[in-house]
């Protein structure tokens, strides 16, 4: 018996690992996160498998329904959002497999920072502006770390992706704007790769107004940074003088 944790990706069933889409295709117990991961890809397991929505069970009732399955010697797929390894407080699950010797591996997914991205049409580390990609949230229910405050992360003027936040749009904007400067670039991705996505683009001016006229509340990316602008310096990859070994002819 093992507990299979398996990255869905942003919605879109396309983007499902091969590997992904061979355990979930041949789960036989099926717990997920009903308000998070799509229809389409809980529609993807068979109908034969037991499904459990993880949106209403705590921890306890989770591991009691792992804890049934090892009971019976059947596998277990434990369906995350995105890529488990973001947000996908998969470390305290292990931790109680590891006490009860239960077997388990981690499938990752596309996250919705890389959807969001391939929806805009940008890339996220731009020459001589940004080489660095920051992954974070806003402070809320679960409180951040003082020296990872928003304030701290915005003055390095990376290319920010800030997930779990766009309810607190407006004060982000505001701190992006004593850093990346006034009408500093902005965009929330909703749904990345759902036939639902919803893109909004705007600025530190105006990206909060934006947000609450299309109500977008939750389930949804923030970009923030140069990689937004199509001004940057081109990369020295494909420059005439430049050659290295990993670039072929053709590539």
């Amino acid at each position: 018996m093992k507990v299979h944790f398996v990255g869905s990706g942003p919605g879109d069933p396309e983007l499902l690992t091969l590997k992904a889409k061979r355990i979930l295709e041949n789960c036989q117990i099926l717990i997920y996160a009903g308000s998070l991961v799509s229809d389409a890809i809980v529609a993807m397991a068979p109908e034969s498998a037991e499904r459990h929505d993880s949106a209403g069970m705590d921890l306890e009732a989770i591991v009691s329904v792992i804890e049934n399955a090892s009971s019976r010697d059947m596998d277990v797929v434990r369906l995350h959002s995105g890529d488990p390894s973001i947000y996908g407080a998969i470390r305290e699950q292990i931790a109680e497999l590891e006490k009860r010797g239960i077997e388990y591996d981690v499938t990752p997914g596309i996250s919705s920072f890389q959807a969001s991205a391939a929806a805009l049409g940008v890339e996220l580390t731009v020459p001589e502006k940004s080489q660095t990609i920051i992954l974070t949230r806003m402070a809320g229910r679960t409180p951040v770390p003082e020296e990872q405050d928003m304030e701290r992360l915005a003055a390095t003027r990376s290319t920010l992706c800030v997930f779990l936040s766009v309810d607190k749009i407006s004060g982000l904007a505001e701190t992006v704007e004593r850093h990346y400067g006034a009408g500093a670039p902005m965009a929330v991705v909703f749904h990345a790769s759902r036939p639902d996505q919803l893109i909004i683009r705007g600025t530190t001016e105006d990206i909060a107004a934006k947000v609450k006229e299309a109500g977008v509340r939750k389930t949804a990316m923030i970009v923030v940074g140069d990689a937004l602008g199509r001004g940057a310096e081109a990369s020295l990859l494909y420059d005439k003088s430049f050659s290295h070994e990993y670039r072929k002819a053709g590539a």
